[in-house]
């Protein structure tokens, strides 16, 4: 007879209880550590680079959070948030400003794009309350506990989840957390990683999840299918009864996890929601693998995994576990490099990377922990002309002249026709220290280079900025300073250039395209 969740916490607890007692001290990484690249599907879509190129600022309670993200000057102006000590609900109060959507009670990452939360320092732990990304983009989270979250009980947060995802979320990378729980849903806890309506390009890496009834889901219920695709790679699944992860209509790809004591079931894909699961290790655990709980098929590709002492159950209507010798009956395409570990190896080398504090260590490829070299994850970065002209392009046809333009904060006098005129001595400039400006065809039109040129006097003011997909809204690269910028040549109808920081007035003069 399986034991309540909350029995078999008790080892576990006696563990954390015994670091405590013994004040075993860590490593913690410094801010810059935070600034290592996306991995997986979190680098698709135009990329995640969070607050890369912004200022950055220090919070130890959660209103301080809040009062970072507001104090803004807009939604997506990018920012690092380090963050050093235990957040709790009664220290998160909601915050009003320019640059958020605030709720008291939880970390709010609603309506915004361009961050980085890190932990720093001693450490950042979130003690019962839940961190809530909605309707955002571009989001990183990173050497974070998160732990005891709550739907019902008190405190309550986020719905019970540790880091719940919903409502157009797409480029989120969480990085080298620590997520636990006490128990299931009947001592009052939900799932530790969830995702749902419309949550897209996800990566979790080196991450630990423990002690939980759920481990998280991609799609909310049977009809929530518009979710994914998501990577995990490198985690640790610990005492978890279901859902690492269930998968409702999405596509995921899972490689090199260690899952220790999944006791019902394991990687669920449901309602055609596809796994590719690569040099897994999987012991001491029941159904690791399957569709459970309903009559609607998911599917798999499998290669390289190690079943240690792994048990299967019998098929059956609402039952169809994979095991006990899994085959595949699906095959799923990978759009980005990666490196497998050997699965014999998974073990020791997520123990030594995974979770918070720990270094932020990641594999080098060939089962050994290594420190990665904090590098900008901009895609590219503009080379910089220290007096532009008309004549320093960067060849071929300027694909502005002739275009439409539009974009934000206009400032009183300029136009953002000044921009496609092929006259330097007109600009546009915002209405502040940020905005943006586009360029737009009536028809696809492909880029790869733009050249933003500044006007007479006002050379250097560009800080940082970006530059997105008008169509999509997905970030191409991001860096600062004017001049030429490539990115991967993209088919789209309109461009924008987002200034997310100016040391003066900004005044773009020509904002040139290129094929």
């Amino acid at each position: 007879m399986r034991k309540p969740v909350a029995l078999r916490l008790s080892a576990a607890l006696g563990t954390l209880a015994l670091a405590a007692a013994t004040g075993v001290v860590l490593n913690m990484p410094t801010a810059s550590a935070a600034a290592a690249g996306a991995t997986g599907y979190a680098t698709q879509n135009g990329g995640t680079t969070g607050g890369a190129g912004g200022t950055t600022v220090k919070a130890t309670t959660g209103t301080q959070i809040h009062q970072a993200l507001c104090a803004r000057a807009a939604t997506s102006t990018p920012i690092t948030i380090q963050v050093e000590g235990t957040i709790t609900v009664g220290n998160t109060a909601k915050v009003s400003g320019t640059g958020c959507n605030t709720a008291a009670g939880v970390i709010e990452l609603k309506g915004i794009s361009n961050v980085t939360l890190v932990g720093v320092g001693a450490g950042a732990v979130f003690d019962q309350i839940g961190i809530h990304i909605r309707q955002s983009s571009n989001i990183i989270v990173q050497n974070v506990t998160v732990q005891n979250v709550k739907k019902s009980g008190s405190p309550t947060s986020n719905g019970g989840d540790a880091i719940g995802m919903e409502s157009d979320v797409h480029n989120v990378w969480v990085d080298h957390a620590t997520l636990l729980a006490s128990g299931g849903e009947s001592e009052g806890y939900d799932g530790l990683f969830d995702m749902k309506d419309n949550t897209k390009y996800v990566t979790l890496s080196y991450s630990v999840l423990r002690n939980s009834g759920r481990g998280g889901l991609v799609g909310s219920s049977d009809s929530d299918l518009a979710n994914g695709p998501v990577t995990f790679h490198h985690n640790r699944y610990e005492n978890i009864d279901s859902r690492t992860p269930l998968l409702r209509g999405a596509t995921a790809h899972i490689y090199n996890n260690y899952y220790v004591s999944l006791n019902e079931s394991g990687i669920n894909p449901r309602a055609g929601g596809k796994a590719k699961v690569d040099n897994n290790y999987f012991k001491n655990s029941k159904d690791v693998l399957g569709t459970f709980y309903t009559d609607l098929p998911g599917y798999w590709q499998v290669a390289g995994n190690i079943f240690d002492n792994v048990t299967w159950s019998q098929p059956g209507d609402e039952n169809n576990p994979a095991g006990p010798n899994p085959t595949s009956n699906t095959t799923v395409s990978i759009p980005y490099a990666y490196t497998l570990d050997a699965a014999s190896c998974v073990p020791s080398i997520v123990t030594a990377t995974a979770g918070a504090n720990t270094g932020l260590k990641v594999s080098d490829g060939n089962c050994a922990a290594t420190t990665p070299t904090a590098t900008p994850t901009s895609t590219s970065s503009p080379t910089t002309s220290a007096s532009p002209t008309a004549t320093s392009s960067p060849g071929g046809t300027n694909l502005s002249i002739g275009a439409d333009s539009d974009g934000s904060s206009k400032a009183s006098g300029t136009s953002y026709g000044n921009v496609r005129d092929g006259d330097t001595g007109t600009y546009w400039s915002p209405s502040g220290s940020t905005g943006s400006v586009s360029i737009k065809w009536g028809s696809a039109t492909s880029v790869s280079r733009i050249n933003i040129r500044e006007a007479s006097g006002a050379t250097g003011n560009i800080g940082s900025w970006r530059v997105l997909n008008g169509d999509t809204g997905a970030v191409l690269t991001s860096g600062s300073g004017a001049g030429v910028i490539s990115f991967a040549a993209t088919s789209l109808k309109k461009v924008t250039f987002e200034i997310t920081s100016s040391a003066a007035a900004p005044k773009v003069a020509e904002f040139e395209t290129y094929a």
